[in-house]
């Protein structure tokens, strides 16, 4: 199944698409040839980042490469909705035949159109949303609590340092008592990350933060990946528990890619229940396994809500939950949609953002 979705099928839809542009672009065939070959060309280049070749390319040629690739999918994914509309209107004989055929009007209509998606769709992802989020407890604090959470930064090629530095700012202007990640922090390699000192700027966040791992650090390496966490000041929790202020306790699983990761309800066997709990795990699978664990709140990721409509209809109907917050009996849920992008900029249809959490007591009800 995975082979047929990540190789056959965009296979298929990219000489779809091309068949569309040889019919449609009024040119000698020499130029549809050269067109066409250099599309082909930037969406091959897709595939240096499933093989790892990109860590042996210069880093700037890299990133050019992963940034070309990636987007290339997201391009060809909305040429092909585009397509299958004027081949649907064709055949039910809304529009005539001529419209794709050798057309100049239908050509420049479908770039234009095209041309502000993307601009839109990148605008997008780089306008963070900032989301408040309230969580009441009965369980006794000694103070209220500031929780900024994240997940699937996805630092790597795409996301470097200086966009790194601008998150950072963000979470550092809430003035936060604790900082949360739900993994996916690295994108596919470690190598960006050490080249460019990102640890520095994780180092600059004025909180304590916990994270835990995400399918991501299994692609990159996770004894590079937990190096990194260590140098960035990152509080790895890989199937452990801490202890916050002797009222909070914060759990952090290992990604089910490990398949011998410890059972939630072991982790919570040995915690005391009069605390507040909190889960880090980042795929948002068998989120009745909180509820029956009696976790007061747990935060996912990995969704990423799809990135770009239509996809997040699959991923909506995939998951119980796949973006924003979700209740199951007293277990209160948050599934982000990430702050970071795997692959292209764009965010169309859904949002990149962060979460303000407050956490606080509620106030007792005298009837």
């Amino acid at each position: 199944m995975w082979f047929f979705f990540l190789l056959l099928l965009p296979l298929a839809a990219l000489t779809y698409a091309s068949w569309h542009l040889w019919i449609l672009l009024p040119l000698a065939a020499g130029w549809k040839v050269a067109i066409i070959s250099l599309c082909v060309a930037c969406f091959l280049l897709l595939f240096l980042d499933f093989t790892g070749k990109l860590d042996t390319l210069p880093l700037p040629l890299a990133r050019t490469a992963y940034s070309v690739g990636t987007s290339s999918l997201i391009v060809l994914l909305y040429l092909v909705i585009i397509f299958l509309v004027l081949d649907v209107a064709r055949l039910v004989r809304i529009i005539p035949h001529s419209i794709v055929q050798q057309n100049w009007i239908t050509a420049g209509a479908i770039f234009a159109g095209m041309f502000v998606l993307m601009l839109y769709g990148n605008w997008n992802y780089r306008n963070k949303v900032r989301v408040p989020l309230t969580l009441q407890t009965q369980k006794t604090l000694p103070k209220s609590y500031r929780l900024v959470m994240a997940s699937d930064l996805h630092l790597g090629y795409h996301n470097p340092r200086t966009e790194l530095a601008r998150w950072v700012d963000m979470i550092n202007a809430e003035r936060p008592d604790l900082v949360l990640i739900a993994g996916d922090i690295i994108d596919i390699s470690v190598r960006p990350l050490i080249e460019e000192g990102m640890a520095e700027e994780f180092r600059r966040i004025a909180a304590p933060i916990y994270a835990c791992l995400g399918n991501h650090e299994y692609y990159s390496g996770t004894p590079a990946a937990q190096k990194f966490y260590a140098d960035a000041g990152i509080h790895l929790l890989s199937d452990q528990a801490v202890e916050i202020d002797s009222s909070l306790v914060i759990i952090g699983r290992d990604d089910q890619t490990n398949t011998r990761r410890k059972p939630l309800d072991e982790l919570v066997a040995g915690v005391d229940r009069s605390k507040y709990v909190i889960v880090l795990d980042h795929q948002p699978h068998h989120l009745d396994r909180a509820e029956q664990a009696g976790v007061d709140f747990q935060l996912s990721g990995h969704t990423h809500r799809g990135q770009v409509w239509p996809i997040s209809w699959v991923t909506d109907n995939m998951y119980e939950c796949s973006w924003g917050q979700h209740a199951r009996g007293k277990t209160q849920f948050y599934v982000s949609s990430g702050i970071g992008i795997w692959g292209g900029k764009f965010r169309i249809g859904t949002q990149s953002e962060y979460i303000v959490a407050e956490l606080k007591q509620a106030q007792a009800t005298n009837y």
